[in-house]
């Protein structure tokens, strides 16, 4: 095999690999012969088909299937010799391959980078803690009671927020409306869960009353065939409902799983704690990658950031054709968009390069029990499907894959942190709040993003660094 280094720039390398005609041909009849062994051909004996009848009739397989193991081997073993770690799959073009001459193809690819990590100890982080207030617990108790109340009938006009208990009967054009007719309906005012109008018309109903609502379907109305469409709805008002909070005592810590309302206040302190040192997390990694981004500076392979990039533009794309793209972009040229996300890209693919280079470096690993605990705790958010969620992973290695990458992510983020000096103060969860808002809105990357496969939020401009 003759091996030519054609191309030695950057991160790109280049070669021409040229196999000899007649070795191909050996390779080629040396499988024709091991064939012939047990081949039944019409006309002759199990393993006595002469090789001449062999190579007309399957010569152009086996033919195929030669090249392709000698273009595979050929490259494994040029970028195993020169000691080249590709950054994403080489590419392969074929030059020459006729029968009776050479086989002739270029490998090209790129190769990761050299990273020299920085002093890890040079870092300098603070950590926000968030004392969890009583007013806190207090509030978050609050709004829980609020999705613990009840209604009761009141004999009066019906006021926005209140419940209306309804009959209806819908027509369009006069005939009637395919599913537009309820019974004892639950409707509460202002919830805006109808027709836009159709609640509006409601307030200052009695019970008992009877009203006939007229309200004109959206444009953008789900069923095409009502879109703008005028309908009349024929309601009787059955009773008015007034919502009443449900009290904050022993009774309502019990109706939530709590022996009394000190139980369910430590309860709730410990999940607001719990929160907030998630979130306290989430900013200090944050942090660190910044802080990383801007301690290393080392080439990046075009390919991975072209990946990155493409699998960046097409969300976006995707966030806008569902009208949830990013207000800040609505002005913005096509060049000034793709520039702002190629950054974002090489961010991304400059804080995965580094930490998987910090892992290997350090043997740092996901355990198989580390592994298995992210796998239950993933079938757990399937009730009464855990079964089959965990034959999905097991059955699909780049399912797994992607719960692995967080792990390990994180492992290597706390071995930095190790290293780095972390200071702490302790912040209300006001401070805490504005701080982070000023964060995301100054530095850029989205609060625990997942550096190399960090999923895309809706808005995006607080990615910007």
């Amino acid at each position: 095999m003759e091996v030519i280094q054609t191309l030695n720039e950057g991160l790109k390398r280049e070669f021409k690999i040229v196999l000899p005609a007649a070795d191909i041909e050996t390779k080629i009849e040396a499988k024709l012969r091991e064939f012939g062994q047990t081949a039944r051909v019409p006309g002759f004996r199990p393993g006595k088909t002469p090789l001449p009848i062999l190579r007309n009739r399957f010569g152009e397989a086996f033919r195929g299937e030669v090249l392709q193991e000698a273009i595979n081997n050929g490259s494994a073993e040029t970028l195993e010799k020169h000691g080249l770690k590709p950054a994403v799959q080489p590419k392969v073009e074929v030059t020459s391959a006729a029968p009776g001459a050479d086989l002739a193809f270029t490998v090209a690819v790129e190769v990761l980078p050299e990273i020299k990590p920085m002093d890890f100890r040079a870092l300098s982080l603070e950590r926000l803690e968030v004392a969890v207030a009583d007013g806190d617990v207090d509030e978050e108790i609050k709004r829980r009671a609020q999705s613990q109340r009840k209604t009761e009938p009141v004999d009066r006009a019906a006021n926005s927020g209140d419940v209306a208990v309804i009959d209806f009967a819908g027509t369009v054009d006069g005939k009637e409306l395919p599913g537009g007719k309820g019974e004892g309906y639950y409707l509460a005012l202002g919830s805006g869960s109808f027709i836009p109008g159709f609640e509006d018309q409601l307030i200052g109903a009695k019970p008992g009353e009877a009203r006939t609502v007229n309200v004109t379907f959206p444009e953008s109305y789900g069923n095409k065939e009502l879109q703008g469409k005028a309908a009349s709805f024929a309601v009787t008002v059955k009773e008015v409902r007034e919502p009443r909070d449900a009290a904050i005592d022993d009774e309502l810590a019990k109706a939530m799983g709590q022996e009394n309302l000190d139980g369910l206040k430590e309860q709730v302190r410990k999940e607001l704690g719990g929160a907030y040192e998630m979130l306290s997390r989430s900013r200090l990694k944050r942090k660190l990658f910044d802080a990383l981004t801007d301690g290393h500076d080392f080439p990046l392979p075009a390919g991975m950031v072209d990946m990155e990039f493409e699998g960046i533009w097409q969300q976006m794309q995707q966030d806008r054709a569902q009208g949830r793209g990013d207000p800040e972009d609505a002005d913005k040229s096509e060049d000034t968009l793709k520039a702002e996300y190629r950054r974002i890209a090489e961010r991304r693919v400059r804080l995965g390069l580094l930490l998987a280079d910090v892992g290997r470096s350090n043997k740092i690993e996901v355990s198989v029990e580390e592994l298995n605990r992210a796998l239950m705790a993933e079938a757990r958010r399937f009730p009464g499907n855990e079964a089959r969620v965990m034959e999905f992973y097991s059955k699909n290695p780049q399912a797994a894959e992607q719960l692995r990458a967080p792990l390990l992510e994180d492992k290597v983020v706390d071995f930095i942190l190790e290293m780095a000096s972390v200071s702490k103060r302790e912040v209300t969860a006001e401070v805490f709040a504005k701080a982070d808002s000023d964060d995301i809105k100054s530095a850029g990357a989205e609060a625990g993003e997942d550096a190399e496969k960090p999923k895309k939020r809706k808005s995006k401009s607080a990615e910007k660094a």
